[in-house]
């Protein structure tokens, strides 16, 4: 649930109440199980927000899926911890979705463990605004890796327990497309630690390059695959754009792959 305007998916943003209200109702029809609202986009090159209208967006964002389905699980998309301690003080418990794995806010993961929140720790170089000039690796699967185990192994420290942890390769974020395929290809580097992984590839420009130029909104097809290869490599969660599309895609491929008596 973005609640921004200027997300790098037209369709997805979401800055009024009535369209937040509607595409909450919609996702969980379809079947959406986590709701990811933020309120400052993590697009390539996007404008700095102050922590006061970051706040407004995502405590907007929150009291309206609460209020639309009070018993669907909620995620925040921020990295900020005075944003989590607002959401945290006024909503209640939720998981904290940090772009940066805790590297821009030192008082994040004390949040995090005070609350004992579900947390993801995703990665990424720099700052959305300049992240795309940090994609040089010699191994970017390796790279990736080895710095979430190290930011696992970091939490335990700090007093978050291994079961509220949930790694994200960061697909788009200081990687370049040959990149973001490698780490999803590969993805079962991540899947051997033991920790849940979560996919958000969903609509990214990654698949319009490999698609020949498609733009954001013709990007679905591309999602679904992505979505296909986190099931095979092991990944536990998927954050998408379109539900009912994804959902159906990865339901079917589990049936083949695990079959049950119909």
């Amino acid at each position: 649930i973005n609640v921004t305007d200027d997300s790098f998916f037209e369709h997805s943003r979401t800055d009024d109440e009535q369209s937040i209200a509607e595409r909450v109702r919609n996702a969980y029809n379809e079947g959406a199980e986590i709701f990811d609202i933020g309120g400052y986009s993590s697009r390539p090159g996007a404008r700095e927000l102050t922590v006061e209208e970051e706040w407004r967006r995502v405590r907007l964002g929150l009291q309206i899926v609460r209020r639309e389905v009070p018993e669907a699980f909620v995620s925040i998309d921020t990295f900020r911890a005075e944003i989590v301690r607002r959401a945290v003080e006024e909503f209640g418990p939720l998981i904290v979705n940090d772009i940066s794995a805790g590297e821009l806010d030192a008082e994040m993961w004390d949040v995090v463990a005070k609350y004992r929140l579900p947390y993801v720790a995703m990665h990424m170089r720099g700052t959305p605004k300049n992240m795309q000039t940090n994609c040089e690796y010699k191994n970017v699967v390796e790279e990736v890796a080895v710095y979430l185990a190290e930011r696992a192994n970091l939490l335990r420290e700090r007093g978050v327990g291994a079961d509220k942890i949930i790694l994200d390769p960061g697909i788009g974020f200081a990687k370049n497309a040959e990149q973001n395929l490698k780490l999803m290809r590969d993805l079962y580097a991540l899947t051997s630690f033991g920790y849940p992984v979560l996919l958000a590839a969903s609509r990214k420009s990654t698949i319009g390059k490999v698609l020949g130029e498609l733009p954001a909104e013709e990007r679905l097809e591309g999602t679904i695959a992505t979505s296909c290869q986190a099931v095979y490599a092991g990944a536990n969660m998927g954050r998408v754009h379109d539900v009912k599309e994804n959902l159906r895609a990865v339901r079917m491929l589990e049936a083949i792959l695990c079959p049950k008596p119909m």
